[in-house]
């Protein structure tokens, strides 16, 4: 039998009302040194003053007083960016049959606000799993979805899902093309965003879903086709026109990390200029994300990077387009039956999310939510 605790929020409701414990305890018939007692936890009030009070301060019993049990605790898979430690905030969810781990920490701790935890991780070295100790109920867990990207277009996506379904809840983390597509292998995430494109097959992300999934079977669905290039400040000061433009020594970029599809496009695009990587002022000057290339450019510390127009329209930013590059969310096909999935993919050719999309500028949404690939079950390392 699990131990219940009587908490109480007596005290922090009546001095949000300016009342002393006299005043309570005038208008609830008791005497000061029961509220007194109460609110120290030395005293549990029975039924009567428990309604008394509740009655006083013009809020329900359950407002006032509640059990609460010892907190339950599971066993779940750390995702590998998970760091070692004790206390660790984290989201869970349950992915192919097992229980996730993803830490709260750093981008992934935000959207506007402070993510709430489900619960508390203990993870210490040469661990296997993480024993989480639960600070949401259990039930509202298996109605999580995980996400990886790093397209801007994927939260409003999920706000408006999580709007429809209120049971539904999201876990969106950033992650770049490679990186959301190597957590999907490793049964981190439901969906991965990406956004890459092979010149040697001239195709979008498939040939690297087929690289990497061996024995399991995927679809991609498409989130958009959008506009990549270059963002200049306003009135274009270095007049930039082409990718050539940056080999001039007045010119200093700033560039993504390994594995982002804007870094790939950069590095294609000058291959093909036969311009080195070593020519340009700022290659390893890397910002991880778009909106920090955005803000690279906007305060003059770089003049310019690799992004998306809708991301050089929300910072005010000229562009130049370089790239059409088709954004797909990749998930194996058995996630396609759970639920959460299915709730948040269902909502993905609504009106309201294909209007906010094209709201952003530099969205073609003409294939938004169609299943534009399959790769199918392999276990020699090709796929159909």
């Amino acid at each position: 039998m699990k131990q219940e605790v009587l908490r109480s929020s007596l005290k922090q409701i009546r001095t949000r009302l300016g009342m002393s414990q006299q005043d309570l305890a005038s208008l609830a018939g008791v005497t000061r040194q029961t509220i007194g007692g109460v609110e120290s936890g030395q005293y549990a009030p029975s039924t009567t003053i428990a309604l008394r009070l509740a009655k006083a301060l013009g809020c329900h019993v359950e407002d006032l007083f509640w059990l609460e049990e010892d907190l339950p605790e599971i066993e779940a898979i750390p995702a590998q960016n998970l760091p070692v430690g004790e206390g660790l905030r984290v989201s869970l969810a349950r992915i192919g049959g097992q229980w996730v781990a993803h830490p709260l920490i750093g981008k992934d701790a935000f959207r506007t606000e402070m993510i709430p935890a489900d619960g508390a991780g203990n993870l210490l070295p040469d661990m296997d799993t993480v024993l989480v100790k639960l600070l949401e109920e259990p039930e509202k867990l298996l109605h999580t979805a995980v996400l990886a990207g790093c397209s801007p277009a994927l939260s409003l996506w999920v706000r408006a899902a999580e709007r429809w379904h209120p049971e539904l809840r999201v876990h969106l983390t950033f992650a770049n093309s490679m990186t959301a597509l190597q957590r999907l292998c490793r049964g981190e995430v439901h969906i991965a965003g990406m956004h890459l494109y092979c010149p040697q097959t001239q195709e979008h992300n498939t040939p690297f879903v087929q690289r990497a999934l061996v024995g399991k079977a995927a679809v991609l669905i498409n989130l958009g086709v959008w506009e990549e290039g270059l963002l200049v400040q306003q009135s274009n000061p270095k007049r930039l026109k082409t990718i050539a433009d940056l080999a001039q020594s007045r010119v200093t970029i700033v560039n993504r990390e390994q594995g982002s599809g804007s870094r790939e496009l950069l590095g294609m695009l000058l291959q093909k200029e036969n311009i080195p990587y070593e020519a340009i002022q700022g290659f390893d000057s890397i910002v991880n994300g778009h909106q920090e290339v955005a803000l690279a450019v906007a305060t003059g510390k770089a003049d310019t990077g690799v992004s998306t127009a809708s991301v050089a329209a929300a910072f005010g930013l000229e562009f130049i387009p370089l790239h059409r590059s088709r954004y797909d969310l990749v998930l194996l096909k058995q996630y396609l039956e759970e639920a959460p999935v299915q709730q948040l993919l269902g909502t993905l050719g609504h009106r309201q999310v294909i209007s906010q999309l094209q709201a952003l500028g530099g969205y073609d949404t003409s294939l938004t939510g169609e299943v534009v690939a399959t790769v199918e079950a392999s276990h020699n390392g090709r796929h159909n």
